[in-house]
């Protein structure tokens, strides 16, 4: 029997560690090789603080009290909250002592605190955002909020286009069989992870038998405001929105001068306003900017909140379950002045609307009411421009094909 021993050289397998430590790369995050540290990654629990987290990583009560101090101007210790993700990179010798805290307030942004060295530093770090343009189309079935939710839309892209037909289109009159498209731009983190949305570009709804068309233009560059837009350069935005409801609503009772109720005998009691019946805690809002001159709870009116908007125009919002703004309080349109409630007499959660023209109560929907200015004649012809690509792509299911750059015969030849 022949007895073969072989030897292999241990050199070979050095070379492959070392080959293969070569080609692991070093992870950086937020700036930090991850290799120098111990990484702890933790959620922030019920009652717990800054101090206490940091205490629990060995780092003292009067360094923190310096910390805290040092970094005040940029984050503020004090307001960590419950549920809030963060990392701690420690020394990697046996005391682990904490280094650097990082607290991440979402969507890629967060709050860097180094505290290794005598020198105390904050920083604020963003992660890259990719913007990307997308298109929605729906129909409308229920109401635009159910479809959009169907469509895995948010609430807050649902919200923004509330915002900008809230002067034109009545949601509540949407009906069965209504249709929109909607051109926006949604945020992403690493490209897959929804950090929020961006700008609404362009949209259009089709009601009864109409195109309601929305364009973003930025008419003055130095102020930097954009406004909405159809297509004959009328702005959407009018002096007043038509519901002191974003859209979440019904018309339960019109303006009526002629109206009898049961409760009452059936005797003619004029109705003057519109009730906007609606969810009770549902935010109410100014339909137009102007003064608070009355806030108070009286009668059959129960909580409400009468607004002065100029000479002419005054609205009301009655049966509030609470009031937000104060008599000589300067609201804006849109601003949230109280919640839908069931104060005074109410059968209902809803709000009664209010509207005085001269003194006279009037049927805001009966009433023409004065409009936004048009876009400027001078800025026209660049609207006009700036909009065809856009109105294409509403109309069709794809943006027009860009022309060819014209090229003259003597780059030809080259």
């Amino acid at each position: 029997m022949v007895l073969v021993i072989s030897f292999s050289s241990c050199n070979n397998v050095e070379k492959k560690e070392s080959e293969a430590k070569k080609a692991k790369k070093s992870e950086f995050r937020f700036g930090y090789k991850l290799d120098d540290y111990n990484v702890i990654q933790d959620t922030i629990k019920n009652g717990e603080s800054f101090g206490v987290i940091l205490d629990r990583h060995h780092v003292l009560y009067p360094q923190i009290s310096d910390i805290a101090t040092s970094v005040k101007e940029v984050f503020d210790v004090t307001k960590v909250k419950a549920g809030k993700p963060y990392t701690i990179l420690t020394s990697k010798d046996s005391i682990q002592k904490a280094q650097v805290f990082i607290y991440k307030h979402g969507n890629g942004k967060a709050t860097v605190l180094d505290f290794k060295d005598s020198i105390i530093t904050a920083k604020l770090h963003q992660k890259p955002i990719k913007i990307v343009e997308k298109i929605a189309t729906g129909v409308i079935n229920y109401n635009l909020s159910v479809t959009m939710d169907s469509l895995g839309l948010k609430p807050n892209l649902t919200w923004e286009v509330a915002d900008i037909y809230a002067w034109t289109l009545d949601f509540y009159r949407l009906q069965k069989g209504d249709s929109f498209k909607i051109v926006y731009e949604e945020k992403f983190i690493d490209d897959t992870i929804h950090a929020g949305y961006g700008k609404i570009k362009s949209a259009v709804f089709k009601h009864n038998g109409k195109k309601l068309y929305a364009f973003r233009f930025l008419t003055d560059s130095i102020k930097g405001k954009a406004e909405y837009y159809n297509e004959l350069g009328n702005m959407l935005r009018s002096q007043f929105l038509k519901a002191p409801i974003k859209f979440q609503y019904r018309i339960s009772s019109r303006y009526n001068l002629n109206r009898r109720i049961a409760l009452y005998g059936n005797i003619a009691r004029p109705h003057k306003g519109t009730d906007f019946a609606a969810n009770y805690g549902t935010p109410i809002i100014a339909t137009a900017s102007g003064t608070v001159i009355e806030s108070a709870m009286k009668g059959g009116n129960g909580n409400y909140v009468k607004i002065k908007h100029n000479s002419t125009y005054t609205t009301q919002y009655l049966h509030m379950s609470k009031r937000k703004v104060k008599v000589g309080e300067y609201v804006r349109q849109g601003d949230v002045i109280g919640w839908v409630g069931m104060t005074g007499n109410t059968s209902g959660p809803h709000v009664c609307y209010r509207f005085w023209k001269f003194g006279q109560q009037v049927d805001p929907f009966r009433e023409k009411l004065p409009t936004a200015q048009p876009i400027d004649q001078s800025v026209k012809p660049r609207f006009l421009q700036f909009i065809a690509p856009l109105k294409y792509q509403l109309d069709n299911k794809k943006k027009p094909a860009r022309k060819p750059d014209n090229i003259t015969e003597t780059i030809a030849k080259k």
